[in-house]
């Protein structure tokens, strides 16, 4: 029995390939003073082509221009965050770009509706007219308005469903493809800032910069969210090997493929699966791997949470796939202390199964510590026990509902008693996002430092 148990695990999981050294990312600090150093440039374009401002009319219609100004710029912003720039997220961090683009978000929604707004009203000040007449004659007489105001309807819009409260009632996918309109509300308002912005109008210099501003994002969203994962999938040639259930409702997918150590993907990060079958072909998804790569095969392991994921048991061998990536900051590139504690909660061990086996350690500097509710939510027994027994590292899962333990494994009190130095250890940190921030809040009150805690999570 134990012989059949060890073949099974040794087919389903890929043997450590050589350590991956990823790529330099950009560094938040330095990502968030450029981007900084844009919106003050925004700035001063407009004080540059502003000499004088007289009467409560110029002053609500310059303020119409700056929150204009600031909108289009916003927007790229916005978009760029997105776009899945490799430096932007081996540096950042999905989950943290996520954060700053839903923020950027409601400040750009914001602005366009101020610009719309102001606008409107220094218009209807100046011309002595009420602002309903004035919109009626901004629409139907300035070159490009029409088309810029409905630019902005579409950006309200999917301002409106990313709110929580909305997201909680609606499908990822429809969340997704609804998100695309920002493209759209992009190409519509772009010609209007030429045709009746004041401070593009007159300067051919800063026409130039806006345009080549928008023309780097839109080609790096082309060749980033587009060419590159078709070239990969021409190049590597993924597909599904094999499907294992580990769980009621949790299954791992073993893909194969050709030459995929090129893409120098590192134990921790995750791809953007789409698998090439009936009702599955039309959505990407990302999913973590859960062990290490090697040249011809990787392993994800995915919980049954949604449409798209209910689906993954149901995959056929064969079953061709478009991988997008490798994704993800939380790397061994992230660790700054010789010791390392790894804590997952339930399916979140994916990731951190796979830096369990490879992060380089001497016996006693490697910790993981699984919380998970009920004993049949305990994913990769036998291999973390593996694992742990060649390393000589400590593996600890705790399982049980805090009432029947009679206390909070992850509380800062538990971490600090159960895991010696706490404070000088690396800690990486995955499961579902309420745990996550439990937990480094209570990392941060036993005294790690936050540079010390890395994390990401993929909720929408």
């Amino acid at each position: 029995m134990t012989a059949v148990a060890e073949e099974r695990r040794a087919d389903r999981t890929p043997p450590v390939s050589a350590p991956v050294t990823v790529g330099a990312g950009a560094h938040p600090s330095a990502v968030l003073a450029a981007i900084a150093a844009g919106a003050l440039a925004t700035l001063l374009l407009w004080w540059h082509d502003t000499p004088r401002i007289s009467g409560f009319g110029d002053w609500l219609t310059n303020a119409g221009r700056v929150t204009g100004l600031l909108a289009g710029y916003g927007v790229v912003v916005l978009v760029a965050l997105m776009a899945r720039l490799p430096p932007l997220e081996r540096g950042i961090g999905a989950d943290r770009l996520a954060r700053w683009h839903a923020m950027g978000g409601r400040y750009t929604v914001s602005l366009v509706v101020a610009h719309g707004v102001l606008i409107a009203w220094g218009y209807a000040v100046t011309a002595h007219t009420d602002v309903v007449t004035q919109t009626k004659t901004l629409l139907m007489s300035y070159p490009d308005v029409l088309m810029a105001t409905v630019a902005g309807l579409l950006l309200v819009g999917v301002g409106l469903v990313s709110m929580r409260a909305a997201r909680r009632r609606m499908r990822y996918e429809t969340w997704y493809y609804l998100h695309f309109y920002t493209y759209l509300a992009v190409a519509l308002a772009f010609s209007h800032q030429f045709a009746t912005g004041a401070d593009l109008m007159r300067n051919t210099a800063a026409r130039v910069l806006w345009a080549g501003m928008y023309l780097t994002v839109g080609l790096a969203i082309l060749w980033w969210r587009f060419a590159v994962p078709v070239r990969q999938a021409v190049r590597h040639r993924l597909r599904v090997e094999a499907v294992h259930r580990d769980a009621p409702d949790v299954v791992s997918i073993v893909l194969s493929g050709r030459h995929l150590d090129e893409l120098r993907t590192a134990p921790g990060q995750f791809f953007r699966w789409r698998f090439l079958a009936p009702g599955m072909w039309w959505a990407s998804h990302p999913y973590s791997l859960s062990a290490p790569p090697t040249a011809d095969r990787m392993r994800i392991t995915v919980k049954a949470l949604g449409d798209h994921s209910r689906l993954l048991p149901l995959l056929l061998p064969g079953t061709r796939v478009v991988a997008e990536g490798p994704y993800g900051a939380m790397t061994a590139a992230r660790r700054r202390s010789r010791k390392v504690l790894l804590i997952a909660g339930g399916v979140g061990v994916t990731p951190l199964r796979a830096l369990f086996q490879t992060l380089p350690a001497t016996p006693g500097d490697l910790t993981f510590l699984y919380r998970a509710s009920h004993q049949t939510d305990v994913l990769f027994r036998d291999e973390l026990e593996a694992i742990a027994d060649k390393r000589g590292a400590r593996l600890h899962v705790v399982t049980g509902r805090r009432a029947d333990l009679g206390y909070d494994p992850l509380s800062a009190a538990a971490l600090a008693r159960n895991i010696p130095d706490l404070p000088a250890h690396d800690v990486y940190v995955c499961g579902p996002a309420g745990m996550t921030a439990t937990v480094v809040a209570s990392l941060r009150r036993a005294g790690v430092p936050r540079r010390h805690i890395h994390s990401e999570t993929f909720t929408f």
